[in-house]
């Protein structure tokens, strides 16, 4: 897919900036076992970047579990001390702070609430989280309608922008297959640094693939380069 200049980046967080997908699976299946059942890659594939209450109609409809989404949600408020440790993933912290250096206007945007961000955020990646100005909680934000895949977040985020840029002119930086399918629908470019296990043939969307974000070279999409 043929890679066009942009202006503005806006990133996912889960899965992508920190290492939580897998804190997730520990907590999804703490509770699902509960009940003799399995939290699958499968299911995740398809929960991955929705807001926490589709997340919980999901799970408690696909497992059939003996408990209404809210109190899925509830048992989920119960184990989230977890995330408190969670870390950065490789390349996150220079590429934002590379991005923040050369004035590249940056928005956060991420499924997670706003009590989940900051339980994620606050005791060790405060300073780097306030690189962004802009930023988007899709579970706790009413302008939020729909999770991904629908490009509610994208929009919503690149509206803040006092610019107003076009979708064109926006990148996103994301880690699943909704995602991707998210930033498309907002007719804006998206790079995704998937988990190993996703099919690449669910991600031909994308503009670029890429293993870690340390492989990211923004003077591709017009951004200026690292320096060597």
């Amino acid at each position: 897919m043929g890679i066009k200049p942009v202006t503005h980046v806006l990133f996912d967080m889960d899965g992508l900036l920190l290492n939580t997908e897998d804190l997730y699976t520990e907590l999804f299946q703490n509770i699902v076992s509960k009940y003799g059942k399995n939290y699958t890659f499968d299911l995740k594939m398809k929960l991955m970047g929705s807001q926490a209450h589709e997340t919980a109609e999901i799970i408690t409809s696909e497992l059939d579990l003996p408990m209404t989404p809210e109190e899925f949600q509830q048992e989920c408020q119960k184990g989230e001390s977890l995330f408190a440790n969670c870390k950065l993933m490789p390349g996150a912290k220079s590429l934002i702070e590379h991005l923040h250096k050369h004035n590249v206007p940056m928005a956060l945007a991420t499924s997670s609430g706003e009590d989940s961000y900051h339980l994620k955020v606050d005791k060790n990646h405060s300073e780097i989280f306030s690189l962004f100005p802009y930023k988007t909680f899709g579970s706790s934000d009413p302008t939020v309608k729909q999770g991904k895949p629908h490009p509610d977040i994208f929009l919503v985020t690149a509206a803040k922008f006092p610019e107003r840029p076009a979708p064109e002119k926006c990148l996103v930086l994301e880690d699943a297959v909704n995602g991707v399918k998210s930033a498309v629908a907002a007719g804006m470019q998206v790079v995704v640094v998937p988990d190993t296990r996703i099919d690449k043939a669910l991600l031909t969307e994308a503009t670029q693939i890429l293993n870690s974000l340390e492989e990211f070279k923004p003077e591709l999409f017009g951004l200026p380069p690292f320096d060597d």
